[in-house]
């Protein structure tokens, strides 16, 4: 366990950034970035995607050197050059997605490279494996320190990663997204565990897009914007909607720019929709220019339900009409060339081709419509993909970078400028902002505002209360496979939503 140290001020920082400067050539990443880390705390760090929060962690971790300003460890001026550096001073990254060796035990990721061993340098599983378990059980995990990695969920190989910081002893564990793909049960576990580090003694830095997460864990918080600090704040002393204007500097009630629509005709009916063992008896309709939110708890079915509209997912019984035109079922490009168009939940696994250019990813859909004589010239493509990357403003170095290295929020732009490139008639949005930063959900939800102002039919799926309630025209809510809950604009409340998550009632169309 660290040792306090005293200041006359009171507790030093184990960590503290001053004022540091990183550029890339002309580019300016890190304008002023400062943060302070304590002992037994828990610290947040938001702001938008660019605000330089990256880059202030990778100088943390060594794989950046700043160009100036200060890097304080324990009071002590430190500059590392590489991450073994920055691990052997005790400190640990957690990120989003772990790296770990998936045909070997949690056992042997966990001491990779460091086994203990026995006299004649035979390694010493047995005393690998009682570390293991001792530190499961000081976080309160169960996790058999035997199984291979491979197949194990996102949440249980964070915790590994998390026994592997504490193995080493790491003083400061700086979490990056770590909830952004897990289940409502997985971020309690990781909450717990952040908790029980808290109070050992380290110091945490949670870096998340999810407020209700960071009032719920966190005991301060601090702002950048533009590559710059902005301030620090006791968690108690601040509320949502003056971290947003500092983050964005703009009031939050702009998050969610509802334009008023004309809601026209039917344009998707789907009735009795049933598949065993994943929803039951699904009828709802979406007509032109409405956008319908459909709301429940992770796991209700609802992607499930999404995916077999498009024709991804297989059906046993009901039906989905288009424009009163029945779909064939399993044929999602039946359902593409009839005018549906389906944002996936996963942008980067399912919606995305991460090693391709931008350029490449925004015609995917539309191919088969600039080919001339079967043959797709890359003018057309280009020209084609500009319209999209300048109507979404996508921010990317050229149309023929990798989309694998743009921004969550301008990956997302691109998938949606994939499937608006179709010219549907029916948009499914899945999550249609998880993971992007506050200041480009507005422009997202701007997005789609329009695109139901323009008579555009759109069935938006969300975990996101105050994005449903902001942006819906009606609420639809699933619990189990179910739908248990139908609301207008005027009659959602969360109360009523969250009832209808909960406890199961009966379901409206």
């Amino acid at each position: 366990m660290a040792i306090e140290v005293e200041t006359p001020e009171g507790p030093r920082p184990v960590l503290e950034l001053r004022r540091v400067v990183k550029s890339f050539g002309p580019v300016v990443a890190l304008r002023s970035g400062s943060l302070a880390l304590e002992r037994g705390s828990i610290h947040a760090l938001i702001g938008e995607n660019g605000a330089g929060k990256s880059t202030l962690v990778k100088i943390v971790a060594g794989l950046y050197r700043r160009d100036a300003g200060e890097f304080l460890l324990d009071g002590r001026s430190v500059d590392f050059s590489s991450t073994a550096q920055s691990k052997a001073a005790g400190i640990a990254v957690i990120y989003q997605e772990p790296t770990l060796f998936p045909d070997l035990s949690v056992t042997e990721n966990i001491f990779m490279g460091r086994q203990a061993v026995k006299r004649l340098g035979r390694i010493d599983r047995r005393a690998m494996r009682a570390e293991a378990l001792e530190i499961f059980g000081r976080l309160g995990v169960s996790l058999d320190p035997d199984r291979v990695t491979d197949g194990l969920s996102i949440a249980d190989q964070q915790i590994i990663e998390i026994a592997k910081a504490i193995s080493l002893d790491a003083r400061v564990l700086i979490m990056d997204e770590p909830t952004a793909a897990l289940s409502g049960v997985e971020v309690e576990r990781l909450f717990a565990v952040a908790r029980s580090l808290r109070d050992e003694g380290r110091a945490l830095l949670f870096i998340s897009h999810r407020f209700d997460e960071v009032f719920a864990l966190c005991d301060t918080v601090t702002v950048m914007r533009d590559g710059s600090y902005v301030d620090t704040t006791p968690i108690g002393d601040t509320t949502v909607d003056e971290l947003v204007r500092q983050m964005v500097g703009r009031d939050v009630t702009e998050l969610y720019p509802k334009l008023d629509a004309r809601i026209g005709d039917v344009v998707l009916e789907v009735d009795g929709l049933t598949r065993a063992g994943v929803f039951r008896d699904i009828s709802f309709e979406v007509r032109a220019g409405e956008i319908v939110g459909l709301a429940g708890l992770v796991g209700a079915g609802r992607s499930e339900v999404a995916r077999a509209i498009f024709g991804v997912d297989p059906y046993e019984s009901g039906s989905v009409r288009l424009e009163g035109a029945l779909l064939p079922k399993r044929d999602p490009r039946a359902a593409t060339s009839r005018g549906i168009a389906l944002v996936p939940e996963d942008r980067r696994k399912q919606g995305l081709v991460l090693d391709d250019g931008v350029s490449r990813n925004l015609t995917l859909a539309i191919r088969s419509k600039l080919a001339t004589w079967g043959l797709l010239w890359g003018g057309s493509e280009n020209q084609a993909a500009q319209v999209w990357a300048s109507r979404l403003d996508v921010k990317a170095a050229a149309l023929d970078a990798e989309t694998g290295t743009l921004s969550g929020g301008n990956q997302q732009k691109v998938v949606l400028g994939k499937w608006l490139a179709t010219e549907p008639k029916v948009l499914i949005v899945d999550e249609p902002t998880r993971g992007i930063d506050v200041g480009t959900k507005a422009e997202v939800h701007r997005l789609l505002s329009q695109l139901a102002q323009q008579g555009l039919a759109i069935l938006m799926i969300s975990s996101e209360l105050p994005e449903v309630l902001g942006m819906a025209d009606r609420v639809l809510v699933m619990r189990e496979g179910r739908l248990t809950g139908g609301f207008t604009r005027e009659q959602a409340t969360p109360e009523a939503i969250m009832h209808a998550a909960t406890a199961l009632t009966e379901a409206v169309r």
